[in-house]
């Protein structure tokens, strides 16, 4: 499918829709294709999950989905609006308003407790301090954690990092959740607590994309798609 061929089949534009995106990178004499022609399309409200081998593109994907990287070509729109034709502080906008995310590092400022975190972000988006300190409480209560919501990020498992890290993204309500191996370094029972909120965040209406190497996990969710060597395609691996 060509760029210019992209469509929409109705008055609501998909939350994510992509084509012919190519990202590739030099590692020293050799350029190396993350990205391959991919062509990919999430509509509003669903979850998909996307499954792929370390070093098959998952991640790049991931960051060009969040605007944290640009594809070299192709065309993405986000809600309908090209990607590329964003400034910079038009996309930092983007991801601190439209989209969360849940990284696998848990990416926790070390300095600050749970409580901390979870307000940063609603403060940088003009949010009144107050209510950015209830919505950080109440989000720590979701995910059973405002018992520790004054504890620090070395002082927290790493399920409880992850599950401040979730509270994170989903205080701000986002449109789209990205959860890139969410649950990659947790314990059976742990997983299961973090699959349960994104089951349970995408029951209320949120649209999320979920990368994981656990085709268990993937079958949980509406749709999985498969990434290898930089090309997608319907179904796991």
């Amino acid at each position: 499918m060509k760029p210019q061929e992209l469509t929409q089949t109705s008055t609501k534009p998909p939350a994510i829709e992509m084509s012919g995106i190519r990202k590739s990178y030099r590692m020293g004499d050799e350029e190396v294709h993350a990205l391959d022609g991919i062509d990919f399309r999430v509509d509003v409200g669903e979850f998909v999950a996307v499954v792929g081998a370390s070093g098959s593109g998952k991640s790049t994907l991931m960051n060009i989905i969040g605007l944290l990287d640009e594809p070299d070509e192709g065309v993405y729109l986000l809600n309908g609006r090209n990607a590329r034709s964003l400034s910079d502080g038009e996309s930092a906008a983007i991801r601190n308003r439209t989209i969360g995310f849940v990284f696998q590092d848990f990416s926790l400022l070390p300095t600050m407790n749970a409580f901390e975190n979870v307000r940063l972000p609603l403060l940088y988006r003009g949010m009144h301090p107050k209510e950015a300190s209830e919505k950080a409480m109440e989000h720590l209560d979701l995910v059973g954690l405002e018992s520790r919501a004054h504890h620090l990020p070395t002082q927290l498992s790493g399920g409880q990092q992850q599950r401040v890290a979730i509270a994170r993204a989903l205080a701000g309500d986002p449109q789209v959740l990205l959860a890139d191996e969410p649950t990659g370094a947790l314990d059976s029972k742990t997983s299961e607590e973090v699959m349960q909120l994104l089951e349970k965040s995408n029951k209320s209406g949120q649209t999320i994309v979920f990368i994981t190497h656990n085709p268990d996990l993937a079958l949980r969710t509406g749709r999985t798609v498969s990434i290898s060597d930089g090309k997608i395609r319907e179904g796991a691996i």
